[in-house]
Parts: C-alpha cells; structure tokens; sequence
C-alpha cells in the first residue's frame, strides 16, 4: 500500500546522509517500515509498550521480553549488560531502526553500551521521573520505588544529585524488593504483593512524601494499590510519576529527526521470550488486552 503520503525508505539527513546504521557487527539499511525493539527483563516493560502503540499507532514492534533472566534487579551488571547488548544485536539482526530499553534496571547499567555498539541507532532508556515529580511536589518530599539496582546505579545517583542540587527537594529512596516477581507472577492485587506495597510505600508517605516516584516499568501495573495505600497513610491524594508516556514521546521525536517515522498502515507487534511465552503471552492478554503470538527464544 504505497501511497504518495507513505514514507518506506530513510531520506538522507545532516545526522547520517549514508543512510546505515554503522555498528561493530553489521551495517543495516534504515527503513521506516522497519520495526522498534521493545525490551524489558520480563514483562514490565509492557506499561512503556502500550504508550508508545497509543503514540505511534503505524509502527511495527517487536517485545521481547527477557523472563527467563528475570528479574534484572538483583543480577550483577555484567550479566544485566551481556543481556541487553545479545538482545539489542537480535534486534539489528530483525532490521530494527530504533531500540526501547524499557528497564530502569538494564537502562542504567548497559545503555550506554548499546549506544557504543550502535552509535548510529536512535536508543531510548527510562529512568525514574526524578525532574517532574521535584517539579509536582508541594512538600519538597518525594517518594522513589525502584529495584536495589537501579537505586545503586551510578547513572540514578547522578540523577539523583543532579535534581537534588537544582531543586533542593529531599527524595526518599524504597528498594522494592521481590516487588518485581510478584508482578511477574502476575499476582497484581494478592495479598503476598499488597503486603509488600505496604512495607515499602507508608514508610515514604509517613515521612512527608507528597509524590511517589515509579522508578520500575513493572510497578505502573500495581499503581492502583499503591495510590490506595499511599491514600489510606496521607488521608489524601498523592501523586504518582510514571515515564512511560515520556519515553514514548522521545522515541517519537528521535524517529523523526531520524526521518524515520512510519506514516503508512497499522503497525504490527511481534512477541519473543526467553522464558514461558505462554506466561508472556498471558500478560499480554491480561495487562493490555492483546492475543499475541509468542515465540521462544534463548
């Protein structure tokens, strides 16, 4: 279906006139038919997907989600960064013009990794919404839920210090752990998870937090138990901070600089896991209302 409105192939631009993605291992003709690598440690990274399908409705999609090394949050960085730089060359090998690391965890330790390999290829990352939740908050407290990883990471810490320096706001730091399995497991309001959220989200309410950071893509799955414990502690609403709208609309516009943006038809989502696809295929089905084919691979 080529009309004349439709954009196939990469038109030349200042950034790469050559029209490749130069990388160590291979040289891939850009085409913006071609599709966006979507990954996450499991299936987390499932809440940045859904905003960037709702953003770019034409694109084409590949998810993979890396369940049988889930979680990230407690794995050495060398593994998490082995990980994610294997996943990324799977992507190249599918023709993939853009990468979506949607894993605050693999984002911290290995992005600029992947951005080495292939410094030619639009990657995007996801962090803890440090800079809007300071810019939310009424009592200069804010609350962060993130994986002990990302919270010892130097990229967060720099972050951190950064927002902290500029705004003089005050961020409470809650390791969440195991809270990532639960979600994985698929028990978003069971007793084991709510008991979790509770041990980890009163604490940053009770010290005065009035914004609680989701510093892991799994964790906007369990935002409603989060908004109502965090309701019950305050005695009133408090705000919570997602990115996953954020890096949907920077992937949006690194593909257009790119030229890149696919203009044509309905974009079509193609599923892989490490791990159970049937478990994946399930999330799928029961977080964004999807019936999607997952295939298997190690």
């Amino acid at each position: 279906m080529a009309g004349k409105n439709c954009r196939y192939h990469r038109q030349d631009s200042s950034s790469n006139r050559l029209g490749w993605m130069n990388n160590t291992s291979d040289k891939t003709p850009i085409d913006a038919s071609a599709p966006i690598g979507v990954f996450d440690s499991g299936i987390g990274g499932l809440s940045v997907l859904r905003h960037i399908r709702e953003q770019l409705p034409n694109e084409n999609l590949i998810y993979f989600a890396d369940s049988g090394f889930a979680p990230y949050g407690g794995k050495p960085e060398e593994i998490i960064v082995a990980r994610s730089i294997a996943i990324a060359d799977f992507f190249v090998e599918q023709k993939a013009k853009a990468i979506v690391v949607a894993c605050n965890t693999a984002t911290a330790a290995s992005i600029q990794a992947i951005r080495e390999r292939y410094p030619s290829l639009p990657v995007v990352g996801v962090e803890p919404g440090l800079k809007p939740a300071a810019a939310f908050t009424k009592t200069g407290c804010v609350g962060v839920l993130a994986t002990e990883r990302t919270i010892a990471s130097k990229k967060f810490n720099d972050l951190h210090d950064q927002i902290t320096a500029a705004t003089g706001v005050r961020f409470e730091l809650q390791a969440c752990t195991g809270l990532a399995d639960q979600i994985e497991k698929g028990e978003l309001q069971s007793r084991e998870t709510a008991a979790l959220l509770q041990r980890y989200v009163a604490p940053l309410v009770k010290a005065g937090a009035d914004t609680l950071v989701l510093g892991c893509t799994h964790y906007p799955f369990v935002q409603p138990l989060i908004e109502d414990i965090a309701l019950r502690v305050a005695g009133g609403p408090v705000a919570i901070v997602d990115t996953g709208d954020a890096v949907a609309r920077q992937l949006a516009r690194l593909i257009a600089q790119h030229g890149l943006l696919n203009s044509c038809g309905s974009g079509k989502l193609q599923a892989y896991a490490s791990g159970s696809e049937s478990s994946v295929a399930q999330a799928f089905s029961k977080l964004l209302h999807l019936e999607v084919n997952v295939q298997g691979i190690a």
